[in-house]
């Protein structure tokens, strides 16, 4: 779900794919070597595992699962089954936060909401890539076509719903509906933080989400214009199968678990393993997680996206981390003595 608009160019992708298989380093650990690795809620991190596993592929995922799904002791199990194994590419760690956005909104149009989230196009399926967001958005190729899911009230939220690629809406009789991605214009992604950043209004590190929209806000022509930076569009489904009290979907579409889910790199790291985190900084997280999903932007076996939940003091608190640290992935045991057997090759 995160990050569904930061895709690289294929030539840059292709160039640091290439770069990292020749610097991937498998280091094998000791679950004494996890900083208070005790201290965790170890059946809560099982309950988590148990939500996606049932989706891996290989028998030995597959039997650890079924295995997991009898309920066992907790951290026993994964002390038994599982070895900590760190892969690095001689790129420091980077955490980043990301939440589920929640927006007022209404089924219908009127004074206040104004701002439609589209449903796809099928021209937009067809052709890559189609219409910029400027295009899209100041013409009428989205008129009369009963596109709208809904109309929301803010368009600096629904510009940075369309960044999280996930949300709720929430509408003036207090239901809530909810939002997934469903595909984009095929136009790159250019961040409007960076754009912020070059033309000197702000340091990169003050380019908060929080900071920019409150910059958008206060100069509306111009940040209508700053929006427009970004020609990258994307369109969105309704998900109504999940729950109101349940996460949104992630990249294995399952719920995914505030706290408890990270995303990741799949070239590096199985959706649906174990990951054990260390993050430092400003409040340092030490907890056992479960990559459920993925985004353009997490590129790298050291590079995660920690889900935080829904609504504004999630965005908070995903919006300010940024931080170091390390993520060691739990592998089953033979795949993991694999990994180091493949590297000594």
């Amino acid at each position: 779900m995160t990050g569904a608009l930061r895709a690289p160019s294929m030539l840059a992708a292709l160039c640091s794919a290439t770069i990292a298989a020749a610097e991937i380093r498998h280091e094998m650990l000791d679950f004494s070597d996890l900083a208070d690795w005790q201290e965790d809620d170890h059946p809560r991190a099982l309950s988590v595992f148990v939500e996606t596993c049932p989706d891996m592929t290989g028998p030995d995922w597959r039997a650890l699962c079924a295995l997991a799904q009898t309920g066992p002791e907790a951290r026993t199990f994964f002390e038994l089954f599982f070895r900590p194994v760190m892969i690095t590419d001689g790129n420091p760690a980077l955490f980043t936060g990301y939440f589920e956005p929640e927006l007022r909104g209404a089924l219908q149009p009127d004074g206040r909401f104004r701002y439609p989230v589209y449903r796809m196009p099928p021209e937009a399926r067809e052709t890559s890539p189609w219409l910029s967001r400027r295009e899209i958005l100041t013409g009428d190729v989205m008129t009369g076509r009963d596109l709208e899911i809904a109309w929301v009230d803010d368009p600096v939220e629904l510009f940075f719903l369309q960044i999280q690629g996930s949300g709720r809406i929430r509408l003036p009789d207090d239901r809530v509906i909810r939002v997934g991605y469903a595909g984009a214009n095929g136009h790159g992604y250019r961040s409007i933080g960076v754009e912020l950043v070059r033309r000197g209004i702000y340091e990169p590190h003050q380019a908060s989400a929080e900071v920019i929209k409150n910059w958008v806000r206060r100069n509306p022509e111009a940040g209508q214009e700053l929006l427009y930076h970004n020609p990258s569009y994307v369109f969105f489904r309704r998900i109504d199968e999940v729950p109101p009290d349940r996460g949104p979907l992630g990249a294995m579409n399952r719920s995914v678990t505030a706290g408890r889910t990270v995303a990741v790199d799949p070239a590096y790291v199985p959706l649906g393993a174990p990951v054990w985190i260390e993050k430092e900084g400003h409040k340092p997280i030490r907890r056992l997680m479960v990559a459920q999903d993925t985004g353009s932007a997490i590129k790298g076996p050291q590079r995660a996206d920690i889900y935080f939940g829904t609504g504004a003091d999630a965005g908070r608190a995903a919006g300010r981390l940024r931080d170091p640290g390390r993520l060691v992935v739990l592998m089953p045991i033979q795949r993991a003595y694999a990994m180091l057997t493949d590297m000594d090759q």
